[in-house]
């Protein structure tokens, strides 16, 4: 079910995306509201599901964690037992930091960040020595273009292209 949130939501959730760690007070001021309607509405969204958990976003190349692979997952297996084992192992390593069921030729995509490539095949030899996997290919992202945390808010209408 889709929650059904207003245009002062939107206003508020796109403010706590930019930057969870403003105060209340200054959410009200960029929204243009006060901070007890503020906090009534945060705290309804967080009741609903809408506002999950709250974090911190780190560099990982200042981490030293330099290389991100992409990694397609073809499996000729796929009963619930498979299916368990190999979740059991994604969710184990700390690596993988997204990891999606496809439709199509590719059965999973995984995201995995690691120092660099030697680091990439000790994850690799790790996974099919746990799952047994059809076919792996890593592809190594040369450049990262766009990443954002920040999902799009706004409606069709409030961006000018009609209702």
């Amino acid at each position: 079910m889709v929650a059904q949130i207003d245009t002062l939501d939107r206003k508020i959730l796109a403010a706590l995306q930019e930057d969870a760690s403003q105060s209340l007070e200054e959410i009200a001021r960029v929204v243009g509201s006060s901070k007890t309607p503020v906090w009534t509405r945060i705290r309804k969204m967080r009741e609903a599901g809408i506002i999950g958990r709250q974090t911190v976003l780190l560099d990982a190349e200042a981490l030293g964690l330099e290389a991100c692979f992409f990694v397609l997952v073809r499996t000729s297996e796929h009963e619930a037992g498979w299916q368990d084992t190999f979740l059991r192992a994604l969710q184990s390593r700390p690596e993988v930091l997204e990891a999606h069921r496809l439709a199509g030729d590719i059965d999973y995509i995984l995201k995995v960040r690691v120092p660099n490539a030697r680091a990439y095949d000790r994850f690799y030899q790790a996974l099919i020595s746990e799952v047994r996997i059809h076919n792996v290919t890593a592809l190594l992202s040369m450049e990262e273009i766009k990443s954002t945390t920040l999902l799009p808010l706004e409606t069709e209408a409030e961006r000018g292209r009609g209702p």
